[in-house]
């Protein structure tokens, strides 16, 4: 598993990681910031999304994170 997590408060939603990475990120419906969707959310706030992700998609997320224009997005 690869854990990920979005910093909401940077995040301008400019789309690069929904667009990138479509089964791991969503735009909030709260918001409007980039989050984490519903099946590998572990907490997701106004301000940070955390979740889980299969090893399998971590190529998909590493793009993702590397893209964003804000650095927005962190891997562990």
């Amino acid at each position: 598993m690869v854990s990920v997590k979005v910093d909401r408060n940077n995040c301008i939603s400019c789309g690069v990681a929904p667009n990138l990475c479509s089964e791991v990120f969503e735009f909030g419906d709260d918001n409007g910031k980039t989050r984490i969707v519903e099946k590998y959310s572990t907490e997701t706030t106004e301000e940070l999304s955390v979740g889980d992700v299969p090893d399998s998609l971590r190529a998909c997320v590493t793009e993702a994170a590397e893209t964003c224009p804000v650095q927005a997005i962190t891997i562990e």
